[in-house]
């Protein structure tokens, strides 16, 4: 069976360098915010390009967190309306929901699953306070367009950056660097995943910063002294300190999956499935190959036969949740017909030539 994504092989490279990273971990009896969380968000910092790094909990807390510090400022207000795409993962629209703001569900754009600035501008009013883009399967969201309408309109701009790490514009600026600020989740199967729960945020903002390194951590600006009313969302210590031996070959990783990304691109041929758009850039870091397929399941079940396991990103659209029932969206058919056709191939930094050629010859035969 080729495994979706084989979590065990990613991790198994670096199993020494854990170890010897966890022993001295365990021995230096410091175990929360110490050295592993500071050298990593100054090393994620440098190589996302910002001034500053908050490593915290989660991604959902990361994004939390960011819209938690505005409202803290003074920036966001309750009830603001923060533009959001409707084809994300539902904690895209958590996050703005925890924290008391709006969000706008907005239509993709049917080639590249990311925002439409179109439909972005036709949503904008007065209450609208925020656009939240999200880099969605590791593709950059259309930055600089929609930068152009944020400053028109002097909105905040966020990025959900929880599957793009690396993925950089033409200009090289990264994914975490093309906004206000960005959440980052380093989640297992991200392409920077840690052993467990984790997350990040970037900024250049010094006030930003500061507001959310209280936050993180029970709202405190010194040791039983609170200025905020905060949360503990504090980046473990041990994660951290596996993050930081992986990050050094993410780009070497996102290569890797470029590289697969490209043997699919040329040898699926199949017309009944569609491909991404990929134009050859570092744009796309590829942390799903995401094709669209009418008869999704059975795809699905002529792939599982062939001993090829695959994934949804993601079945059920946010809007058709109970969870949010309550939200009155508009027609968003383009989202619809997106979750219903989506499936995922494997695509890792450990696939073999014979394992992707197989996926190739299986989709090319699927009838």
């Amino acid at each position: 069976m080729i495994q979706f994504l084989d979590l065990h092989k990613i991790n198994a490279r670096f199993q020494l360098e854990f170890q010897h990273k966890f022993n001295e971990f365990l021995n230096s009896g410091h175990y929360i915010l110490g050295k592993e969380v500071a050298a990593f968000e100054k090393n994620f910092a440098n190589y996302c390009g910002t001034k500053y790094c908050i490593g915290v909990s989660n991604g959902l807390d990361a994004l939390i967190l960011i819209f938690q510090a505005y409202l803290e400022l003074g920036v966001l207000k309750k009830n603001d309306e923060v533009i959001v795409p409707a084809n994300t993962f539902i904690a895209t629209i958590i996050a703005i929901e925890k924290t008391g703001l709006k969000p706008v569900l907005v239509e993709p754009d049917i080639n590249i699953y990311t925002l439409s600035v179109l439909e972005i501008e036709k949503h904008i009013t007065t209450r609208t306070k925020a656009i939240l883009v999200v880099h969605l399967y590791g593709m950059l969201a259309e930055m600089e367009l929609i930068s152009s309408v944020v400053k028109k309109n002097n909105l905040l701009l966020i990025e959900d950056a929880a599957q793009a790490h690396g993925a950089k514009n033409q200009q090289g600026i990264k994914a975490g660097n093309l906004s206000n600020a960005a959440a980052f989740s380093f989640y297992p199967s991200k392409n920077l995943g840690a052993l467990g729960d984790a997350g990040a945020i970037t900024t250049n903002s010094e006030l930003l910063n500061n507001t959310i390194i209280k936050l993180r951590n029970y709202g405190t600006s010194s040791k039983y002294v609170y200025d905020f009313i905060g949360n503990n969302n504090r980046l473990d210590e041990i994660q951290a300190a596996f993050l930081n031996i992986k990050l050094k070959c993410l780009d070497e990783d996102n290569s890797k999956r470029r590289k697969i990304a490209n043997h699919y691109l040329s040898g699926i041929t199949n017309k009944k499935v569609k491909l991404p758009f990929y134009n050859q850039s570092c744009n796309h870091v590829f942390y799903a190959f995401v094709l669209m397929v009418e008869n999704r399941q059975s795809f699905i079940d002529f792939l599982y036969k062939n001993n090829i396991e695959t994934l949804i990103h993601y079945p059920i659209p946010p809007h058709k949740q109970q969870a949010f029932s309550h939200l009155k969206a508009s027609a968003l058919p383009i989202t619809e017909m997106i979750h219903h056709q989506i499936v995922s191939i494997p695509i890792s930094p450990v696939m073999t030539s014979k394992e992707v050629e197989k996926v190739i010859k299986t989709i090319n035969n699927y009838s």
